[in-house]
């Protein structure tokens, strides 16, 4: 699989030789979904809380007489069935939204978004991405120059510098490819993978 070689101006330079078992695959639709759903909800945390008949603050007494009425018997106003009563199955603090997607199936569905994503044209590598002092504004720059608005770059090695000089930038997300996910890697426009990058991915996802 052949990947543009961008330059310092973001143009396509040469051609870079990819391994095909990481950026040459099928797309799966299906499988790329559920990998997507599994990491953003293992990402959700269980801070919501409803209460139940017995927690919520009403009073124990009979609302009306059993008989006579002509309604609905009810021994309290706290029932689920009245307004501002409890919850039947209310949601709880400790509830649990992860989801179980193993190896062989998370290698295979982000090779394949890396697949999709050359196939598209919204991915191409680079010989580096370094900077020599932690600042935004000569990053931010070079990304203008290179006409990227929205940029996820995957570097070999995240140093200091180049952690802070990225952090300030609102659509640029600099990480190693350890920290390579599917949602990044479906939410921004242009993929920038530098050389080193490319061997580490292989070993990752081939």
């Amino acid at each position: 699989m052949e990947l543009e070689l961008l330059n310092e101006q973001g143009q396509a330079a040469s051609k870079f030789d990819a391994p095909e078992t990481v950026f040459g695959r099928d797309y799966n639709e299906d499988l790329v979904h559920q990998i997507v759903v599994a990491f953003q909800a293992n990402a959700r945390q269980g801070t919501r809380a409803q209460k139940d008949r017995e927690q919520v603050h009403h009073s124990t007494k009979k609302p009306f007489k059993q008989k006579g009425t002509g309604r609905a018997r009810a021994g309290m106003t706290s029932s689920p069935l009245w307004r501002g009563g409890g919850r039947i199955f209310p949601n709880m603090p400790d509830e649990n939204f992860t989801q179980k997607i193993n190896k062989k199936m998370y290698r295979a569905g982000m090779a394949s978004i890396f697949s999709q994503l050359a196939r598209e044209g919204r991915l191409a590598v680079v010989d580096s991405i370094k900077v020599d002092s932690p600042k935004t504004k000569p990053l931010a720059a070079r990304f203008k120059a290179m006409n990227l608005e929205s940029v996820l770059v995957i570097a070999e090695e995240v140093d200091e510098n180049l952690y802070l000089a990225s952090r300030n930038l609102v659509n640029v997300l600099v990480v190693e490819p350890r920290y390579a996910d599917p949602v990044s890697l479906v939410h921004y426009k242009k993929v920038l993978v530098t050389k080193g990058a490319v061997d580490k991915l292989k070993e990752m996802f081939a």
